[in-house]
């Protein structure tokens, strides 16, 4: 008799119970490390049965809420249900489930011979039989099916850190991508998905960047491939989902040259002290705002770096007054180099000493901050040029650093870029961090100081 039929299934005298530990991945919304539940049966067959019912109902239960503790939701046509059901069936039976045209083409006459053997046993039920020999056909989503398949599940670790804005950017830009494939091709489904396709949605792109094309000129070859890369993705982990990830992938090798960005021009040193860091410069916007903007000078930040900073992560008793720049468990940071400490200096210490608990009304809403800075600094005429925006902030910090001599290596760190070298140390004490951002640090005036507004706590 197969171990692996039997799979979940314990004797205790003449009566089957049912007995598995509850997978690590979702012992978070399940508190139990084992279930054990009494079948009432001393049949082998019935046991069978009642075990893949609990097998069953215990894997949607998990998955539906941890999806619903993700803040997604799960829901499954009664044809995938069948789908799912039949491959776990194959696995109690000792084989992996294949679509029966794939076990005639690619297995070998042994493995074959094994398969049908296995059903040569009078117990065996229809169900297994067709599980064993992929007699089920697979379930015929579409990309929208797969796409809302692909959000709900397949990405939950992919999304688990993101905070919910970060969510629906995220979404956003794949769904984009999976639209543009539908108003061109069609909501296909995805077992027709040809290379045809992803040549035609190609080629579609390549229409938009030809440089004659006027109404396009806005879009890069970056906007392309991201586009490209979506689909890829989508195609290659619903399949790899399904259990056929040999398929090949209509959108593979399908990709544009990029072509580098026109760089970000960073603010000019005089026009930042002559316009910006002046009494009043930013007043009768809201408070929060001018905070934030002030903050960014200093810093190198990123806009959603200051918003999102939590208030055990401003640290303005140390020796060093200084922000963490630190991920939570529902926000992520846009990469590993991110992670670091910045020491305060000039405005942006001024700025955080009247913010100690943070910003809360722009935590996690960066477009709304975006768009509120963007319009302050454009009605107040605070931008050099219309190829300025708010990171320029950023890109000054960097470039002012650059001019003053300090280190690479510390730059990066201060930025929260990867550094190419070889990495020896912490990056220095924030002593010394500080030492070296005085170098740079704009003058401030008394009246300016006593311009900026406070955060009533």
């Amino acid at each position: 008799m197969s171990i692996r039929r039997n799979h979940y299934l314990e004797q205790r005298g003449h009566r089957w119970y049912y007995v598995r530990r509850v997978p690590t991945q979702y012992r978070c919304i399940d508190t139990r490390r084992r279930v054990k539940v009494a079948l009432l049966t001393d049949s082998l067959t019935i046991a069978r049965e009642r075990r893949d019912a609990l097998m069953d109902a215990d894997e949607h239960f998990w998955e539906s809420s941890l999806a619903k503790h993700m803040g997604t939701t799960v829901e499954e046509t009664p044809e995938m249900c069948r789908y799912r059901s039949a491959r776990r069936r194959a696995r109690a039976m000792g084989f992996e489930f294949k679509p029966m045209a794939k076990i005639a083409a690619f297995e070998p006459v042994e493995t074959i011979v094994e398969r049908v053997k296995a059903l040569a046993k009078p117990d065996v039920t229809d169900r297994e039989a067709e599980a064993t020999l992929g007699t089920i056909e697979p379930p015929k989503d579409t990309v929208r099916d797969a796409f809302k398949l692909y959000c709900d599940k397949l990405s939950i670790g992919e999304t688990s850190t993101k905070s919910p804005e970060q969510i629906v950017r995220w979404k956003a830009t794949k769904a984009r991508a999976v639209e543009h494939f539908i108003a061109l091709c069609g909501n296909v489904t995805m077992d027709a998905l040809t290379r045809d396709h992803g040549r035609q949605f190609y080629d579609w792109w390549g229409e938009r960047l030809r440089p004659d094309n006027r109404e396009c000129r806005t879009y890069r070859p970056n906007s392309a491939n991201r586009e490209l890369g979506n689909m890829r993705q989508l195609f290659r982990e619903y399949w790899t989902y399904q259990g056929d990830e040999d398929r090949e992938n209509p959108f593979r090798k399908l990709r544009f040259k990029d072509t580098p960005a026109e760089p970000t021009p960073p603010f000019p040193d005089d026009w930042v002290r002559s316009n910006v860091i002046q009494p009043n410069a930013l007043e009768g916007i809201n408070e929060e705002v001018q905070l934030i903007a002030y903050a960014l000078i200093e810093t190198g930040c990123r806009p959603s770096e200051i918003a999102n900073l939590r208030p055990e992560n401003i640290c303005l008793d140390a020796d060093v007054p200084h922000i963490r720049i630190r991920p939570t468990s529902k926000r992520e940071l846009k990469s590993v180099s991110s992670r670091r400490d910045i020491p305060l200096i000039g405005v942006s210490l001024e700025a955080m000493k009247r913010a100690p608990n943070g910003f809360p009304r722009y935590r996690d809403r960066g477009n709304s901050l975006s768009a509120a800075l963007l319009k302050s600094f454009h009605n107040r005429g605070l931008m050099p040029t219309d190829k300025h925006c708010i990171y320029s902030f950023r890109h000054a910090f960097e470039s002012r650093m650059l001019e003053a001599g300090l280190d690479y290596g510390l730059r990066c760190t201060l930025m929260g870029h990867k550094n190419n070298r070889p990495q020896y140390g912490d990056g220095g004490s924030l002593a010394y961090r500080h030492a070296e951002l005085s170098k740079i640090a704009h003058p401030v005036s008394r009246a300016f100081i006593e311009s900026l507004p406070s955060l009533d706590r």
